[in-house]
């Protein structure tokens, strides 16, 4: 039988530094070169998750941008880029700007992310971009107005701010026919949200469906933390969450495991990933 095992990043993965651990390295990389199928599906972008796997021997694709982007990390392309409607774009820019709202830009031209800001409003969306900048060389591209940008091939919208000033513009777009959206707590800012707004043709379970006839799967398990992990789990066949995850996604999941803290999804794999397979002692 054929499993492929789905981990989210941030909150799952990772530690609380943004990074994998040595231990978390070790044992997935030694899982992997036994035959363990293994891949990753993050809000994140290339740009980010490049710099935060380099060390980890990942052969499959990655689930990136909550769906929107599916990566091969060996031929370094894109194997699938699901894009706005011109109109939906139009309606999108039109409902940020009556809320007042900032946020970041995506789009995918040529096989090549670029990512447009008009200002940073609020100290989150400073962080995000200094970090970025700062810790992984990501380009950002400043402009007067996102208007400017309705005939490219837009991919995703980030918004970053209070839970109260995002909540209107979440519920609006919920509404929208061809639009799907996540809102949920940031997990490195105390009060600050993200809303990510893409086509409704996507979402982190649309890409899982898509790797599963893709890799031609029998079976597929994820791991997350958060509210953009329920489209996740809902498309696999098993579910668990860290002990750390939020409380809907722990009603949602099939089992709970330890926490981001102690390398739980590495450490389960270990234990279950290869029943067949010698265990380890990577204490």
């Amino acid at each position: 039988m054929k499993t492929l095992y789905i981990s989210d990043l941030d909150g799952t993965l990772l530690s609380p530094n943004v990074t994998l651990t040595k231990r978390t390295v070790s044992i997935l990389n030694d899982l992997m070169s036994q035959g363990l199928l293994f891949t990753v599906a993050t809000a994140r972008s290339i740009a980010s998750v490049k710099h935060i796997l380099k060390d980890l021997e990942l052969t499959l694709p990655i689930i990136l941008m909550n769906g929107v982007c599916i990566y091969d990390p060996l031929k370094k392309n894109y194997v699938k880029v699901e894009s706005f409607g011109r109109e939906d774009v139009s309606k999108l820019i039109s409902m940020i700007e009556e809320n007042h709202l900032k946020g970041f830009l995506y789009t995918v031209k040529n096989g090549k992310l670029a990512t447009y800001y008009e200002e940073l409003s609020n100290k989150a969306l400073k962080d995000f971009h200094d970090e970025r900048v700062s810790k992984y060389n990501k380009s950002f591209i400043q402009i007067d107005d996102f208007s400017s940008l309705v005939d490219e091939p837009l991919i995703y919208f980030t918004l970053m701010d209070y839970k109260e000033n995002l909540e209107q513009l979440n519920e609006i777009a919920k509404e929208l026919p061809n639009i799907n959206s996540v809102f949920y707590k940031d997990n490195y800012s105390k009060n600050m949200w993200y809303l990510e707004i893409f086509s409704k043709n996507t979402s982190k379970y649309h890409a899982v469906q898509f790797l599963r006839n893709h890799l031609s799967l029998d079976t597929i398990v994820g791991f997350g933390d958060n509210q953009n992990d329920m489209a996740l789990f809902d498309a696999c066949d098993k579910s668990y969450a860290v002990e750390n995850a939020i409380y809907d996604l722990k009603l949602r999941a099939d089992g709970i495991i330890g926490r981001n803290t102690d390398d739980a999804v590495a450490i389960w794999l270990n234990s279950n990933g290869l029943k067949t397979r010698k265990e380890n002692n990577y204490e």
